[in-house]
């Protein structure tokens, strides 16, 4: 197994809790929210991205809109909706009780291997 692999596995698990967790800040655009997941070493390309947040629309979790950029074309704004920030409350508390499982599983100093 490739080291590679299981970190890019890892990251995918919690991208959505991410996605979701930056738009509860703000209204975003797709720039930002990559730019927001790269600052953190959240490294994830644009290919992957796009599905993800219109997967994310489909299920009632985030909508969008488009506003006029004196930079450019128009910018689809993510907004994160209220189903989608219930979601989140969800997600936050199921990663928490999973990091304080999975650091208590780590840290154990368990003597049952016999």
């Amino acid at each position: 197994m490739k080291i590679e692999n299981a970190k890019a596995q890892m990251r995918k698990g919690v991208l959505e809790l991410c996605i979701l967790s930056i738009l509860k800040n703000g209204d975003a655009y797709t720039s930002e929210i990559l730019s927001g997941l790269k600052s953190v070493e959240m490294i994830v390309v644009e290919g992957t991205i796009y599905p993800l947040l219109t997967r994310l629309k489909n299920a009632g979790l985030l909508t969008y809109r488009w506003e006029e950029s004196t930079s450019g074309p128009p910018r689809k704004y993510y907004v994160l909706t209220e189903n989608g920030a219930l979601f989140l409350k969800e997600l936050d508390k199921t990663w928490n009780n999973l990091v304080n499982a999975v650091n208590q599983v780590i840290s154990s100093k368990s003597t049952t291997h016999e």
